[in-house]
């Protein structure tokens, strides 16, 4: 084998094909799984979004309620206090009993006491300049009125009644009406935030109104969109299975059509009497020989398919050298390789360890991917088989690989990805009209993964392919690496 064929096989450009592939293929086959799980993410998604929503409403109803309370209750004491002090003061004016007049005195100022409390109270919970130029302009309107109150309190206790009645109509109703006139402002201001809280959670609970319909709208259309495309999916994997198991009728047809052509025409011809000598009797021997073994690859594939494909296939692993095993395939293989004309190179590292994996199930990986080469090895006529020791792909433990290269027609990167499909088979094979059934390389890739490994490929159109095999390592084998270089044999055509 070349050193350029050499490197192209211990390349990452086959892990990272490999990875590739096995998501594609994971995904094809959980599509409707992963549909399920992008729809339930979209619609979990808004939902969290609504459930936020309705807890801003819900917290933004419960701040409005307990709003509403306190600023209720806050002007209903602030009225309350500002008549009980005013109400007071008139009962002092209209008494004359000393005892009864500083005991309504003592009532206004407990009242006013009030009063400054609840606008002090106010002035710090205001935030608004409006809110605040109300809580100062009440407190001047209420400091005016107190100072007049005082007054009249002490005309009446002094014995003035007249006096303070006069000071009461002159400057203590007008003071007391602008005090009530604070207040019903206060009032109108507190409506107006409560209708403005009001309207936003109107807003609110409308948004999320809009949008718990939306989530439901979503859900129903993204599930009728995923039964739709799964039903769809579903169907064009029918179809294209129907395709291709025509394909494969219409291959296997083909395929038997020409032995059992040439073993009828054989048995005819014998049967007729039209063979006489041995040399003749011979040659006709040779072709019913050929076709029945052709005919019996054939079943076996057929059957070997049907096998693994329903799982009933099963391997015994155990410690294998590879060296004997590569031996016997190419002592099974030799006849065809020297009928087609083909060299074959064959390299193995020296000391190789042990590989864990079926004899059989290993001979018919290699058997495939050597059929595989020469079937499409092309005018150079030229296969190699190599057996080295390398990194592994997934862990720092190393793996045994086996690399099965030609110098054929290649693969083009657009059907890479296809190759290891079962009944495949490319356009460029079908045009030039090369047989077969699809069913090679999806063989061997599915024996190699029983047994635990993997099957690479690196190719490039009109120059050749190397299908690698991807063996593990048996447990205690010890590991003498390899010194370069190698034995090397060419059997030629």
């Amino acid at each position: 084998m070349s050193d350029d064929l050499k490197l192209d096989t211990k390349r990452p450009s086959g892990f990272v094909y490999l990875f590739v592939a096995r998501l594609v293929s994971f995904v094809s086959r959980h599509s409707a799984s992963l549909l399920l799980l992008l729809i339930s993410c979209v619609v979990g998604t808004v939902g969290i979004f609504v459930i936020r929503d309705l807890q801003a409403a819900n917290r933004e109803a419960q701040d409005m309620y307990t709003g509403s309370v306190h600023g209720l209750q806050r002007i209903g004491e602030l009225q309350y206090d500002t008549q009980e002090t005013r109400r007071a003061t008139l009962y002092a004016l209209t008494t004359s009993d000393s005892n009864l007049q500083i005991e309504y005195a003592d009532q206004s100022r407990n009242a006013d006491q009030r009063v400054k409390e609840g606008i002090a109270e106010y002035q710090l919970q205001a935030k608004q300049p409006v809110e605040i130029a109300i809580g100062d302009r009440l407190t001047r309107d209420w400091t005016q009125y107190l100072n007049i109150r005082d007054e009249v309190l002490a005309s009446i206790l002094e014995g003035s009644t007249k006096e303070a009645v006069s000071l009461d109509l002159v400057g203590g109703v007008q003071a007391f009406e602008r005090v009530h006139s604070d207040l019903k402002e206060f009032k109108q201001l507190y409506d107006e935030e409560a209708a403005a809280r009001r309207a936003n959670l109107v807003a609110s609970s409308r948004r999320s109104t809009v949008r718990l319909i939306a989530v439901f709208s979503i859900a129903f259309l993204t599930s009728c969109a995923a039964a739709w495309a799964i039903q769809k999916s579903k169907t064009m994997s029918a179809i294209q299975l129907a395709k291709l198991q025509m394909e494969f009728v219409a291959s296997v047809s083909h395929e038997l059509r020409t032995p059992l052509a040439v073993l009828s025409s054989a048995a005819d011809n014998i049967a007729d009497g039209l063979v006489h000598d041995k040399a003749s009797l011979r040659k006709y021997g040779g072709v019913l020989q050929n076709q029945s073994r052709r005919m019996g690859a054939l079943i076996d594939e057929i059957l070997l398919f049907a096998s693994t494909e329903d799982r009933s296939q099963r391997y015994v692993l155990q410690p294998i050298q590879v060296a004997q095993v590569i031996d016997s395939v190419i002592s099974n293989s030799e006849g065809l390789i020297r009928d087609r004309n083909f060299i074959l190179d064959r390299k193995i590292e020296p000391d190789l360890p042990l590989v864990m994996g079926d004899f059989g199930g290993i001979s018919q990986c290699l058997h495939n991917l050597i059929g595989n080469a020469l079937k499409y090895g092309g005018d150079e006529r030229w296969i190699s088989i190599e057996a080295f020791l390398a990194p592994s792909g997934y862990t720092a433990s190393r793996e045994i690989c086996i690399a099965v290269a030609d110098r054929g027609i290649g693969i083009e990167a657009s059907e890479i990805g296809r190759i290891f499909e079962p009944f495949y088979r490319s356009p460029r094979v079908t045009a030039r009209q090369i047989h077969g059934t699809g069913l090679g390389l999806s063989l061997a890739q599915r024996i190699a993964e029983a047994m635990g490994g993997r099957i690479t490929v690196v190719s490039t159109a009109n120059v050749g392919t190397t299908f690698t095999l991807h063996l593990q390592i048996a447990k205690g084998a010890e590991l003498h690496l390899a010194p370069a270089g190698g034995q090397q044999t060419s059997s030629p055509s």
